[in-house]
């Protein structure tokens, strides 16, 4: 990171900014109180939210940037503990394995999906769109050589389109630069509890003028973390034997549960045990080529890659399992603090790349911009599915009680996309005014599938019936794969887009924007049943879909330091289709057929400003937002993973973050989020074709939307001490806590509570850390969640995949999502 070159008075000023993972600043557009406030060392702050450069103080809405000094200096290289401590946000914490599956970010309480998600891409599109500088993309990328995060509250569909529709995350790389040849190499050691090794990661950065006009800059890394959670109920696995021309030899070689006393007819699993099994191994990195043709035309080309694996998942199980005996009797026993009652490892791998081309050329009036862009986003996991069959009683309803009851599921995704923009930007106001024009295309492809397998079942069940050999006269094909499903799904997205801002005054102004835009979606899915290959299908449907957004925005300078504003906003999801069948043996309902987009309509009042001598900013907001037509992720009778729409929802709320100095060297950020998110109407989704009622009731008026705590609160104080052998010592304590939540709709005890329903507690995080810096060097001494709270975000509850002895399942497939136990690490960092 090119640092270096600057003045040390200035980088230090910056290093005493470096607050935790909020990096909350008011945004004021008052030219006095600016002024004011950089000579009281409030650092000015420049964001790119409305599609120009713009000093966030003169940005009349909510928004937040963290700056990329800021995450290095705390250890923040992931998007769910940066994001944790801005005011109105709240994050599922799902670990490595599945953070880049599932877009877990949900800003206002705008979420209607339960905790459970996780392991498949939804089918719907998140409510909070990611950006990698101008590119839509949700891929969780290592925030390593980050310029700034810029976070958008609320609606932004005209700006940012479809999946906008709470909010959006700007994730802004640094550029080459032509003027200097600089770099950074850091290395980080850590050990975090629950673990019996240590994690280790490192990345190397540099920045190399080739002349006046061309600069090439490229950051690489690894990370290497030993696991944290014990798998403690496995089944000892064995190779499964048939024989060529067996008709079973197309499981030939798969991994099956060892029986005890070599008995396949009748023994039970034989069990064993991993320790830290989920294992993390990240390499990532990122080129770019910057070259300015000439003062008003520049270029830059770049390429970011990631690719994950990791042996297991950081979620643990609460509650017991039956894998001990005494006198011969199976008994409960409680799963410890760190262990995971999966009967299988669950590793996964994932491989995301980014290309993109951003041009931009002053034409005088006004900046043309054009970015082009692709990416892939391809992953795979292993997952246990046994505890779900054991709910569902599939083990003994369906398989005949089989005595080493597995089901496993390999589960990927396949997506890739082009993404064009074209935008113009005015360079200065014309008769009062300032605009925003712009054209948008995207063009997408995802593939998302799935493969179940009880692994030994036909083996078993030779063994267990004579009469099992003619199953086949029936029908049925000798395989253990009893589930097929894929998914291909195609989305373009074309639009224009606009917003224009008349200066009414120097204190007063007002902003119109509209996006108009054309979606085509379609979907081609196959569901069978490999066991039994009759029972399939292959549905196909497509849908279209145009609308108009519309935004209105008033800003009105109070005074010399305080400005207020007022905003309506419009956010839009899109539809899509779900494409079940419409007859045969897994026949849906029409209801089925595809799910509509829904809106948001944002109503939203600010207070902005400075106190005091200018060395205290604020931000103050109320919101109310209007959620029509809700897009719930689920499935319907058959196993089709499908979108259902709801009627209405509602979010409410105020924000409100507090920043400053207390004295020249005492740095202090408060953020504070109220949000009542809630159903305004009963929620229905179809029923099955076998049942009266066409629709039944999901969730009902009144009930509290999904894994979103009432209150959350984040505090942090930086103090820097200034030594005499020209090195400083920069000493951090933040904390972040937020209130109970539920996993889903309803009360969260008693008879009628659903299986996926727990009330999750409220927790408090603490963080400290202590770094040395000099012009080369930082040395840094930190700890993360140091009282190691439990600080869970979300769960797969027992109801839904626990135990069952009753279906000889003994271990179990629950898991909560767990924060990131207590971690002590150095880390160390010299540029040049």
């Amino acid at each position: 990171m090119k640092i270096n070159n600057k003045p040390l008075s200035f980088r230090l000023s910056q290093v005493a900014l470096a607050i935790s993972s909020a990096g909350l600043y008011a945004a004021v557009p008052l030219a006095v109180a600016e002024e004011s406030a950089q000579q009281s060392g409030m650092e000015v702050i420049e964001v790119t939210a409305n599609r120009r450069t713009q000093n966030i103080k003169e940005v009349p809405y909510n928004i937040s940037a963290v700056s990329g000094q800021e995450l290095e200096n705390n250890q923040i290289i992931d998007a769910s503990e940066l994001l944790r401590n801005v005011p109105g946000i709240t994050v599922v914490d799902r670990g490595y394995r599945n953070s880049g599956t599932v877009n877990s970010i949900i800003i206002r309480g705008i979420n209607v999906d339960s905790g459970a998600a996780g392991d498949v891409p939804r089918s719907a599109v998140p409510t909070v769109s990611t950006y990698v500088n101008d590119t839509p993309i949700y891929a969780n990328f290592i925030l390593k050589d980050i310029e700034q995060v810029e976070v958008l509250r609320g609606p932004q569909g005209t700006l940012y389109g479809s999946g906008s529709l709470a909010g959006t995350v700007k994730y802004r790389m640094n550029r080459p630069d032509t003027d200097d040849f600089s770099g950074s190499v850091n290395f980080t050691y850590s050990q975090t509890e629950g673990s019996e090794g240590d994690n280790l990661s490192g990345d190397v950065i540099v920045n190399v003028p080739l002349g006046d006009s061309l600069a090439f800059r490229a950051n690489f890394g690894k990370i290497d973390n030993d696991g944290i959670v014990d798998y403690t109920t496995l089944y000892e696995l064995q190779p499964v034997v048939y024989g060529a021309g067996s008709v079973y030899a197309n499981d030939e070689g798969q991994l099956t549960p060892v029986p005890a006393n070599g008995d396949i007819a009748t023994g039970e699993p034989v069990f064993t045990s991993k320790e830290d099994a989920d294992t993390v191994d990240i390499d990532y990195g990122r080129v770019a080529l910057a070259f300015d043709l000439t003062d008003n035309l520049n270029f830059l080309l770049s390429y970011q890659y990631q690719s994950d694996e990791t042996g297991g998942r950081r979620q643990v199980t609460r509650g017991v399992h039956w894998t001990e005996s005494v006198d011969d009797a199976r008994v409960p026993t409680e799963y410890g603090e760190y262990e995971n009652g999966a009967v299988v490892l669950e590793p996964s791998e994932r491989d995301v790349s980014l290309t993109a081309l951003e041009i931009e050329w002053n034409l005088g009036f006004a900046t043309l911009t054009s970015s082009s862009s692709s990416y892939n986003n391809d992953g795979e996991a292993l997952s246990d599915n046994s505890g779900f069959y054991a709910q569902q009683k599939w083990f003994t309803g369906l398989y005949y009680g089989a005595p080493r009851p597995i089901a496993i599921a390999t589960r990927g995704y396949e997506e890739e996309a082009f993404v064009q923009e074209l935008r113009l930007v005015s360079n200065e106001p014309v008769a009062n005014m300032d605009w925003v024009v712009g054209f948008y295309y995207m063009d997408q492809d995802r593939k998302v599938y799935q493969d179940s397998f009880m692994p030994g079942y036909q083996q078993w069940a030779n063994a267990a019936f004579p009469w099992w050999g003619i199953m086949g006269d029936f029908g049925m094909v000798y395989t253990d794969n009893d589930f097929h499903y894929v998914r291909d799904e195609s989305f373009k997205d074309t639009a224009l887009f606009g917003e224009v801002t008349y200066h009414f005054s120097d204190d007063f102004r007002a902003t119109v924007g509209l996006r108009t835009f054309d979606n085509e979606s379609d979907n081609d899915t196959v569901l069978s049943l490999p066991i039994w290959p009759f029972l399939g299908d292959s549905p196909s449907f497509g849908e279209d879909d145009n609308d108009t957004l519309f935004k209105a925005n008033v800003s009105w300078d109070l005074g010399q330091s305080t400005m207020l504003y007022g905003t309506v906003s419009e956010g839009y999801r899109r539809g899509g289709a779900n494409a079940v069948p419409l007859d045969g043996s897994l026949e849906e309902r029409p209801e089925w057929q595809q799910y509509f987009s829904d809106s948001i309509t944002n109503y939203e009042v600010g207070l902005k400003g400075y106190l005091g001598d200018n060395n205290h900013g604020y931000t103050a907001s109320l919101f109310l937002m209007d959620w029509q037509d809700p897009q719930l992720n689920t499935a319907s009778y058959w196993g089709f993973f499908t979108v259902a729409n709801g009627d209405s929802a509602e979010s409410q709320g105020l924000e409100l973050d507090l920043h400053g100095y207390l004295g020249d060297d005492l740095r202090y950020v408060i953020g504070y989020a109220y949000v009542q998110a809630e159903l305004t109407d009963d929620f229905y989704a179809p029923s099955s074709v076998f049942a009266e009622n066409p629709e039944y009731l999901v969730a009902e008026d009144g009930d509290e939307l999904p894994l979103t705590p009432e209150h959350t609160l984040s505090f942090s104080l930086d103090y820097t001490f200034s030594l005499d052998n020209g090195w400083y010592w920069i000493t951090n304590a933040n904390m972040y806590y937020q209130s109970e939540s539920l996993n889903w709709y309803g009360d969260a005890s008693g008879p009628d509570a659903h299986p996926r329903q727990m009330e999750i507690d409220a927790f408090t995080l603490f963080n400290a850390s202590t770094r040395l810096s000099s012009e080369n060097w930082d040395v840094s001494l930190y700890v993360k969640n140091i009282t190691n709270e439990e600080g869970v975000t979300g769960a797969v509850t027992q109801g839904h995949m626990g135990t069952d002895p009753s279906e000889s399942f003994y271990g179990n497939s629950s898991k909560q999502y767990i924060s990131l136990p207590r971690t002590i690490g150095v880390s160390a960092t010299y540029r040049f």
